[in-house]
């Protein structure tokens, strides 16, 4: 489906503008995340002033009240305080990990890296150092840019399967309304067909050459009940599986190639199930096609019906080069095919009538370089 000049401008702009959007997003995030860090750095620095007081306090002078709340403020950011000599006093530090010396040198070195250490001096002599990590609103606070990403992602993969969808869902429409179309169109000469065939019925010609005329006509009715039911949900009726399957299976080999060797078989006389006679037929006749297609119109083509339980299987089986074990799920999806020509919606259909229509189940039961057996599996009445 090709898209007018217009429409691809606009979704070139939607994209850029939701870029600048997103850039914008993260920029002024990674602006917010300094500036706290930067905002977090200058109370550390304030804490170090207020230990530095602390230490001359106990030397000459009283501790100041605004020491004493500086240094209780600190409830969020953890804080190690190591002297020359290696003593340690911990802040906002798990107790049961202060005593714990390997640990508490895994997390100076990891305050190191996120944090430049700050000095306690006094006359020009260091007497300790302040290793400070993120607090945990910094921590979330540096992967929220992440999630953000992450959200926005998530929400650009629901708009595209939402567009996606709908664009496959306009094309079905299309495809609809171009077999309807089709059916509509062979309508006109069909009834001239028609027509002719009753001339041809009253003058002094063989009688059979007419009769198989009205089989071609009957068929191609048949074709454009077919095309005129897709996009629409068909009507199914109680039919005998076996009736119907026989009938499919007589006109395909009636039509064939001398070169392709047919037999039916039926472990019941009839069985009857809910189906749409001419979908059904379409399915049958798509896979026996195959079948014939990967025998390159020479070899054996069976079609048997297996009653178990409250299920009717439906085989159909051919002795052409198989398919691989790989392929078994592609096969079915549309414009998958080996042929050389052909749109590959064959299987692709008869996956949509048996599953979607007639509730149905429609497998490759086997492959091998000896042949391929389909399986359609419907439910008894």
């Amino acid at each position: 489906m090709n898209f007018s000049p217009k429409r691809k401008a606009s979704n070139i702009i939607m994209l850029i503008s939701a870029f600048i959007i997103v850039s914008l997003i993260l920029w002024n995030t990674n602006s917010f995340f300094r500036k706290f860090k930067e905002e977090e750095r200058l109370k550390m620095e304030i804490w170090a002033t207020a230990q530095s007081e602390l230490i001359q306090s106990s030397v000459d002078q009283e501790l100041g009240n605004l020491t004493l709340k500086v240094m209780g403020n600190n409830t969020s950011t953890p804080m190690i305080l190591m002297n020359e000599e290696g003593s340690y006093k911990t802040h906002n530090i798990p107790e049961e990990k202060i005593s714990d010396s390997s640990y508490i040198k895994k997390k100076v070195q990891q305050f190191r890296n996120e944090n430049e250490p700050i000095e306690i001096i006094q006359d020009g002599e260091l007497l300790e150092t302040l290793y400070y990590g993120n607090s945990e609103v910094l921590n979330k606070l540096k992967y929220y840019p992440l999630a953000l990403l992450l959200i926005i992602f998530l929400f650009a993969a629901v708009i595209f399967f939402f567009f996606r969808t709908n664009k496959a869902s306009e094309q079905n429409k299309l495809w609809a309304g171009m077999a309807k179309e089709t059916a509509h169109q062979i309508g006109t000469p069909l009834t001239s067909l028609l027509g002719w065939n009753e001339l041809l019925k009253s003058e002094d010609i063989n009688p059979e050459i007419t009769m198989e005329i009205a089989k071609d006509i009957d068929r191609l009715q048949t074709i454009t009940e077919r095309f005129s039911k897709i996009g629409s949900i068909p009507e199914l009726e109680v039919h005998d599986i076996v009736e119907e399957t026989k009938k499919a299976y007589e006109y395909l080999k009636k039509r064939s190639s001398k070169l392709i060797h047919f037999s039916f078989s039926s472990n019941v006389d009839e069985l009857y199930v809910l189906l749409n006679p001419p979908l059904y037929n379409w399915s049958i006749e798509n896979l026996v096609k195959n079948g014939i297609d990967a025998m390159k119109g020479k070899g054996n083509i069976a079609i048997q019906i297996d009653k178990k339980g409250q299920n009717v299987n439906i085989l159909v089986s051919d002795t052409g080069h198989g398919i691989p074990k790989s392929d078994f799920q592609n096969i079915f999806s549309p414009g998958v095919t080996s042929k050389k020509r052909g749109w590959g919606l064959g299987l692709s259909l008869v996956k949509r009538i048996v599953e979607e229509y007639h509730k149905g189940k429609i497998k490759v039961l086997s492959s091998s370089k000896e042949g391929t057996i389909m399986q359609i599996s419907l439910r008894a009445k």
